[in-house]
């Protein structure tokens, strides 16, 4: 397969400080790829060697299968959006837009036809005469995207893209961002260390920790199937179970460590009300606190001396600090050197052999 981004064995240091220890990835065209990580995990290096503002110390960076280790940044086919926006203030959103084009000597007939095409794919054709002052937040960040669109790039770079905008635009900006990147089929990677901004906007996600490449695949699969324990405690809200043979049904594991989930509990106020009771491995625990979300109640209870969280639906039998609760666990991601795995409960392993 042809990829349009293909890096391979890159590593990079700042002195004694590894930023990439070894990152390799493959990116398809039209893909819109997040990268994910905690602050100082190597992201944003790996977007700045991509865009020719660092360079790795070896490996190879492939963008449209042309390798461009030595190629300074105006000729690698990459529009940049800073986090900053970095604007002009003393230009118009017009002149903004037009930069790039001026630069390259794009005559100004052109020049207009493609400014008034991008001002009106980003929703401010009525906003061109004016500066960057007399707009929202939401807005510059549009002027921003089409002044990175403006000269064609084949690749479309975002650092940190929402991080300036406050939240409720936020939200709206990152459905119009996807939705445009997806109409126009260009490449991009995006930044970012909100999981829950990289799973509704990315087709893929890369996870960096400490200058690795932890996992890479469709939001679903990574949330769903964890390959590393970082990677499951990182993605989710989850509790962290420092021995998880102490509860019911999961006693004959080998593993001690693991992560458990909200969705991974249900908690009932009686037997009764659990969906298929199982009071073998049911437990008894005693709620901690109640919060509402929304949707569903957010219940912290400690079981055997470990505070676990999970979530009931608003329509079930209201719950309150002090009370005493049951809890069936019906699975757990148990950790196997730098592995993990899910482990199910006994009850459930018995089930499923019956069925």
């Amino acid at each position: 397969m042809n990829y349009e981004v293909s890096l391979r064995n890159i590593n990079k240091n700042f002195g004694n400080f590894q930023a990439s220890n070894n990152v390799s990835f493959n990116i398809e065209k039209g893909k819109l790829i997040g990268l994910l990580g905690p602050s100082g995990s190597g992201k944003t290096t790996i977007l700045r060697m991509i865009a020719g503002l660092e360079n790795p110390d070896s490996g190879d960076i492939f963008i449209g299968g042309r390798r461009v280790n030595d190629l300074p940044p105006g000729e690698r086919g990459i529009g940049f959006l800073f986090q900053s926006y970095a604007l002009f203030k003393h230009m118009t959103v017009f002149d903004n837009i037009a930069f790039g084009l001026r630069v390259k000597k794009v005559a100004e007939s052109k020049i207009t036809e493609r400014v008034n095409e991008l001002a009106e794919l980003v929703g401010l054709k009525d906003f061109t005469h004016r500066y960057p002052m007399q707009l929202s937040g939401g807005q510059r960040q549009r002027v921003a995207f089409a002044r990175a669109l403006a000269p064609n790039p084949q690749l479309l770079l975002l650092d940190e893209p929402f991080a300036a905008i406050d939240a409720k635009v936020r939200q709206e900006l990152r459905s119009w961002l996807k939705h445009t990147i997806h109409k126009l089929g260009i490449t991009s990677i995006f930044v970012t260390h909100d999981q829950d901004e990289a799973v509704e906007v990315a087709d893929e996600i890369i996870i960096t920790n400490h200058g690795k490449v932890e996992q890479a695949g469709i939001p679903v699969e990574i949330y769903q199937s964890p390959k590393t324990p970082f990677v499951a405690k990182f993605i989710g809200e989850s509790v962290q179970i420092p021995d998880l043979t102490i509860f019911k049904g999961f006693d004959d594991y080998e593993s001690r460590e693991g992560i458990l989930r909200p969705e991974f509990l249900e908690i009932a106020a009686n037997l009764d009300e659990m969906p298929n009771p199982m009071p073998v491995t049911t437990e008894k625990g005693i709620v901690h606190g109640t919060y509402f979300r929304g949707s569903v109640i957010q219940i912290d209870i400690e079981v055997k001396g470990q505070l676990l969280r999970g979530f009931r639906g608003l329509e079930q039998t209201p719950l309150h600090e002090g009370d005493e609760a049951f809890v069936f666990i019906h699975k757990i991601y148990g950790f196997d050197g730098e592995k993990t795995k899910i482990l199910e409960n006994a009850a459930k392993r018995r089930e499923s052999v019956i069925i």
